[in-house]
């Protein structure tokens, strides 16, 4: 009879996987052992595995290079990572090793920018495409990174006033783009975007605020819906849509030259996850291509801007479940020593999954348990796996430790969870490592931060230190 955890794991999926493998009963990611990892550090801990961001970015950056050259496409391709899915350096760092571009969404992400300038880690020839909704200290932000001579910086107009606020305070000539205003899923509580000028309003915009304004050169449209690139009807008629607007706009501007297709690709939140990437890029450029045609006007160069698909596999979270309580005849809770909604709040939030293992004991006997955290919030839960609609894991046996792994949490948790500062019940943020390998194939860890201290919530809470 099947009745060990890896027999279950086998069975259910298809294992092992590019990533995840075993050895000697234990889970390793990417070849981590990542019982090592938590006898060196303890748990609870959060990781970085670096290699993957570039990884994942080479990937990108074939698929669409292949898919231009196939179609003999008249446009390049430009990679460009969105800073707010993580804006540590160590994460620019990497991701910047391969010639990509920035996207930013608010005034302090200019401040991250004129960092990795005074370093090298950017030039004046990256493009920086600033997005968001803008006032006051982004205006400025990005106005000083123009008049310093950063003439790549492309402000996306958001609004019908962002030109007139821009031109006050930019003192030579400079670029824009301006965002569409797409229309959003049925199922939205909404039908337009918030953000972005719509459809029908950006020629004329155009032609009322930057035709006749020699300050102003429009070279860039850019598109984006929430849900991402996914091989829907949706999305391809918003595409549609959003290319129709561009042929419009072309003909009348003839600076007009770029299409942002914002809107990033999924990730891997199952092992049961499959996606086409390769002919979702493909069928893109055609499409792209096609229509431009049809319509006889010269095919755009092509920006992406990934966020979550850069950085968000090369995150994980290794918790202890410290107790099981059984509650009622059906339910049997496993407590992890942390917390869901501090560590990864969008399994609160917005109710996401991940991919979740446990690290050992794969050979012993399973059993169907929920997951809660440590604070004194009901909401501090994780009940069901993204296919299974429910959680096994080894038998809960208080002499012997178990570690479970939440993978592919890269992307967003940290800056949602407000990392280094106060946390819901004061459960401390826990000890980050970032994992990398050399050109020898040698992995390496390192202590980026430790768990956070009572003196550290004290003080930001405003009590005195102790004498």
């Amino acid at each position: 009879m099947n009745t060990k955890y890896s027999d279950l794991i086998h069975q259910t999926y298809y294992f092992p996987q590019e990533e995840f493998k075993l050895e000697d009963n234990e889970l390793q990611f990417h070849e981590i052992d990542l019982m090592a990892l938590v006898e060196k550090y303890g748990a609870p801990l959060k990781f970085t595995y670096l290699p993957k961001i570039s990884e994942n970015i080479h990937r990108a950056k074939t698929w669409f290079n292949n898919a231009i050259k196939k179609h003999n496409y008249k446009g390049n391709y430009n990679y460009c990572y969105c800073t707010k899915s993580s804006h540590f350096e160590h994460v620019l760092n990497e991701a910047l090793k391969n010639d990509i571009h920035i996207e930013t969404s608010s005034a302090f992400d200019v401040n991250i920018v004129q960092k990795l300038k005074l370093t090298g880690k950017i030039t004046d020839d990256t493009y920086v495409i600033c997005n968001g909704f803008k006032r006051d200290q982004y205006i400025t932000n990005i106005a000083n990174l123009i008049n310093k001579g950063h003439k790549n910086c492309i402000p996306i107009i958001d609004n019908y006033e962002e030109i007139d606020l821009l031109s006050e305070e930019i003192k030579a000539p400079y670029k824009i783009g301006i965002r569409i205003a797409s229309e959003e899923e049925p199922k939205f509580e909404f039908y337009t975007s918030r953000l972005g000028i719509g459809y029908k309003n950006i020629v004329p915009f155009y032609n009322k605020k930057v035709k006749e304004n020699p300050d102003v050169e429009l070279k860039m449209l850019h598109f984006f819906i929430n849900t991402g690139i996914r091989d829907t009807s949706y999305y391809w008629n918003e595409l549609n849509k959003c290319l129709q607007v561009y042929i419009n706009l072309k003909k009348v501007c003839p600076t007009l030259d770029s299409l942002n297709i914002g809107g990033g690709f999924p990730i891997k939140n199952s092992l049961h996850f499959e996606y086409d990437y390769e002919y979702m890029v493909d069928e893109i450029i055609n499409q792209i291509k096609l229509t431009c045609e049809e319509a006889e006007v010269d095919t755009p160069h092509i920006f992406t801007e990934f966020g979550s698909f850069t950085v968000g596999e090369s995150g994980g979270a290794i918790y202890e479940i410290l107790y099981q309580k059984q509650q009622n005849d059906r339910e049997k809770w496993n407590m992890i020593n942390s917390s869901f909604i501090t560590t990864l709040p969008d399994t609160w939030a917005i109710s996401k999954k991940f991919v979740m293992l446990a690290i050992n004991r794969w050979n012993d006997e399973y059993e169907r348990v929920l997951l809660g955290g440590l604070t004194c919030d009901s909401d501090d839960y994780y009940n069901s796996e993204q296919n299974t609609n429910a959680i096994y894991l080894p038998k809960y046996k208080k002499d012997k430790p178990l570690y479970i792994g939440f993978f592919n949490t890269g992307a967003y948790q940290e800056t949602i969870g407000g990392f280094g500062g106060l946390q819901h019940c004061l459960i401390p943020q826990p000890k980050q490592i970032l994992i990398d390998k050399d050109e020898n194939g040698n992995i390496s860890t390192r202590l980026f931060s430790e768990q956070q201290t009572s003196e550290d919530l004290l003080k930001i809470l405003g009590y005195s230190p102790n004498n």
